[in-house]
């Protein structure tokens, strides 16, 4: 997805969980294959392609969750998991691993983005199932 600042006038940011985190796991993947130079490459890239595309799947067991607590220990494991993402993106570009053919930045703010719209859905729902 684009920067705000980057949209034309006519296209509409993506609301849709689901896409997003599809987008996102597309983009995570394009990343983790071009980590393949050496050893320590191939090893961030494996961690970041499992922990980057596990919050797509993770949010569609939340959505067949048993029961509110269940619900909210998905978004959980999907929160926990882009976090960890989040922290292996930055150890990238500290190592300056970060591929140039890659957008660091716009994808750095989508990773920060999606956290905090799954810690707003957790206190949500959390605050709900405790009324």
């Amino acid at each position: 997805m684009k920067p705000k600042a980057e949209m034309g006038e006519g296209e509409k940011r993506k609301y849709d969980l689901e896409e997003r985190l599809l987008d996102y796991g597309a983009r995570i993947i394009a990343v983790s294959r071009s980590l393949v130079a050496d050893y320590a490459e191939k090893h961030i890239g494996h961690q970041l392609l499992r922990s980057g595309t596990a919050p797509l799947s993770h949010h569609g067991e939340a959505q067949a969750a048993e029961s509110p607590a269940d619900f909210i220990h998905k978004l959980r494991l999907a929160l926990k998991e882009l976090r960890e993402a989040q922290r292996w993106l930055k150890l990238i570009l500290r190592a300056k691993l970060a591929p140039e053919n890659q957008d660091f930045p716009a994808l750095l703010d989508e990773t920060d983005q999606l956290v905090r719209i799954f810690v707003s859905s957790v206190a949500t729902v959390e605050k709900r199932r405790d009324k």
